[in-house]
């Protein structure tokens, strides 16, 4: 039997408005990896031609996700998909190497510069302080028997900030409970048995963790949230707690689309934008999904007072990659004959397994101890009212590099 590198991606992210523990960190960002790095001028011009390049593979997997489920919600972490097969790409040859590229939007790209550019974003999304939390992390748990080849080990731990686990694969329960333990201390406990099982032959596994937990820069008053229903397709309806808000927002309106544009900041350097369309319209902003469109997006907004409500609501989202990245024309890397000798040269290897998780969660928690909240002094004039209460769109995105973190459709906050 040929060996088989099985390969769990996990996609754990927890978005949620709740207060985060008092640490001693600063109230500035602290950045985990050489500062040098971080500021060089090249990494960053890499990070924002990868930028663009995540934004084209986010909305173009978000289509085909719609396409095969148009009634259900969608939450996946693009970046974290994207920076697990780019780190893959280290060991990929050939026609192999050439499917991520074109599936991923990498083509064309120096493999210098994309590695640099990812390199960039994972010490940028690793980052602490009081109100906000954010960690990307790549573990390779590796079969002791297995030789890899050092050049990849150096270059997946220096520019994708990736770990190295020894693994028995020969005890097959013994691995999946260490890797369980490993993500639920990852994801905080968040995410528990994400691997079920492990084929049989398995080599090497990856597992791929973003978290994210951070406070709104404007809360929700609790006392403000009350039950309300939200209008799903067909016109039926199902009771939520809606949560209420008046402040200061970018906000506006697609007549192109006929859709409502949202933006609310997280404290810190993140934002999540919430694409409203109007009754009937989801499915021609969906086609209409891609970069130029959130560009357009994004100069139509105007800073205004508006009158925010929004459903309180957790949801998951859970994609086998091996079919999902199928719709996108990478299936090589899943087969016999696919090329990772890079990993390791005298190894048939391929990618049996890749697990996507992700979490969303929005509350109005966090009150407590926030020292940003406080009663704003707004202007005097009419509020626009945006009342997300039927299905909608949201992006969680980087407010300086716009990198599609977490890309989301709410179709029933219920999750049912």
């Amino acid at each position: 039997m040929n060996p088989l590198m099985d390969l769990g991606l996990l996609l754990a992210g927890l978005l949620t408005v709740e207060g985060l523990l008092k640490s001693d960190l600063p109230q500035g960002l602290q950045y985990r990896g050489p500062v040098s790095q971080i500021q060089s001028w090249k990494g960053r011009k890499a990070a924002e031609e990868l930028t663009k390049r995540n934004t084209d593979f986010s909305c173009n997997l978000y289509r085909k996700l719609a396409s095969n489920s148009p009634n259900k919600n969608i939450f996946f972490s693009p970046l974290s998909i994207s920076a697990a097969f780019s780190m893959l790409s280290l060991g990929a040859q050939d026609s192999t190497l050439d499917e991520i590229k074109r599936g991923f939007h990498f083509r064309n790209m120096p493999e210098r510069d994309l590695h640099e550019g990812f390199h960039y974003l994972i010490y940028r999304m690793n980052q602490e302080s009081q109100d906000l939390d954010l960690d990307l992390k790549n573990t390779l748990f590796i079969d002791r028997k297995l030789q890899p080849q050092k050049q990849f080990l150096t270059d997946a731990k220096n520019l994708y900030d990736s770990d190295t686990v020894p693994t028995n694969f020969q005890n097959l329960e013994g691995t999946r409970k260490q890797i369980n333990d490993y993500v639920n201390q990852k994801t905080q406990g968040k995410i528990n048995n994400l691997i079920k099982n492990i084929t049989p032959g398995t080599v090497m596994l990856l597992t791929n963790c973003i978290f994210f937990r951070a406070r709104w820069q404007h809360e929700f008053d609790p006392k403000a949230t009350k039950e309300e229903d939200f209008i799903l397709d067909g016109n039926k309806r199902v009771k939520v707690p809606m949560m209420f808000h008046g402040g200061m927002y970018e906000a506006g309106y697609d007549r192109q689309l006929s859709c409502t544009v949202l933006e609310m900041p997280y404290q810190g350097m993140i934002t999540a934008t919430f694409i409203l369309p109007d009754e009937g319209k989801m499915k021609n902003v969906e086609a209409a999904l891609k970069r130029d469109t959130l560009d357009r997006w994004k100069k139509l907004v105007t800073r205004r007072v508006v009158d925010v409500s929004l459903p309180r609501f957790s949801i998951t989202g859970n994609y086998d990659l091996k079919k999902t990245l199928s719709y996108l024309g990478i299936t090589k890397i899943f087969e016999e004959h696919g090329d990772l000798t890079r990993i390791a040269p005298h190894q048939s290897l391929k990618v049996g397994k890749a697990v996507h998780k992700a979490v969303l969660k929005m509350d109005e928690k966090g009150t407590e101890g926030a020292a940003a909240s406080g009663v704003q002094t707004l202007p005097m004039e009419t509020p626009l009212s945006i009342k997300l209460n039927k299905p909608f769109l949201v992006f969680i995105r980087d407010s300086v590099l716009p990198t599609i973190i977490f890309l989301g459709k709410i179709v029933n906050p219920t999750g049912e």
